[in-house]
């Protein structure tokens, strides 16, 4: 696979140190083109804080991150979405109080340019942009199921459909990667296994690369092409599912009966 795949995330030598403290250490991993790339380990062995260094909510004390070759070293939160990677949270981090369509909206904001200026006068620049804005992101809707729901409150939706609307307006970004932290977090059964089928759409509509942690090993091992194994902010295997679920190593780490 890696052969004839080209790498949108290449993480080498990663780490990071709170204090006296090491959250995580000598990370390295290649996520490929169009694969689906799972992270996972027990509560507090570093996966999240590895999500927030790729956004650069926190910055790295050693290693490199290259996104699609390129590095985001010196890349802010705002650089680093604008190059290529979003992500949605265990949380879900709606507008509540918004409407689902300005909820997507709000994740165009790399395809506006009009001023402020040109905005509070309502001038040509303004109108078009906020038009081709609601039909991108009304687009965003149709594809999740949502466009009827496009003028509801987003905290009136299920959690479901909060979920999908939060992937939504995280590929208004038009990501290279989109990074997924516990998207399954407080869904049913029948949820989860909606949610595998969007992933799995997202990929193959999108043609983007994913990264995401997950507790629920059903989804894990369903839908993820490699995994990587966290335990105390190192690596303790990577492999494909398959490898994974049989190695001793992780079964009396993590996935032990």
């Amino acid at each position: 696979m890696s052969e004839t795949r080209t790498p949108v995330l290449k993480i080498t030598d990663l780490g990071i140190d709170f204090g006296g403290l090491t959250a995580v250490n000598d990370l390295s991993l290649c996520v490929y083109d169009k694969e689906i790339y799972g992270l996972i380990g027990p509560n507090g062995a570093g996966k999240t804080t590895v999500f927030n260094m790729l956004t650069k909510v926190y910055q790295p004390s050693r290693g490199t991150i290259e996104l699609c070759g390129q590095s985001t070293e010196k890349m802010n939160t705002i650089e680093v979405n604008k190059a290529g990677i979003a992500r949605t949270f265990q949380n879900i981090r709606l507008f509540m109080n918004m409407s689902v369509l300005d909820n997507v909206k709000t994740g165009l904001h790399n395809d506006i340019s009009y001023s402020v200026f040109e905005s509070i006068f309502r001038l040509p620049r303004f109108g078009k942009q906020e038009k081709d804005a609601d039909a991108k992101a009304m687009e965003l809707l149709k594809i999740f199921g949502l466009e009827e729901k496009a003028d509801l409150i987003a905290g009136n939706l299920p959690y479901g459909e909060q979920r999908r609307l939060e992937i939504a307006r995280a590929l208004a970004t038009s990501p290279k990667l989109l990074l997924l932290d516990e998207p399954a977090a407080g869904m049913n059964p029948q949820e989860t296994e909606d949610l595998m089928k969007t992933i799995r759409f997202v990929r193959d509509h999108f043609g983007i690369a994913i990264l995401l942690i997950e507790h629920d090993m059903k989804l894990v091992m369903g839908i993820c092409e490699r995994i990587t194994v966290l335990n105390f902010g190192m690596m303790l295997a990577e492999g494909t599912p398959d490898e994974i679920v049989n190695n001793p190593e992780v079964v009396k780490a993590y996935l032990g009966e």
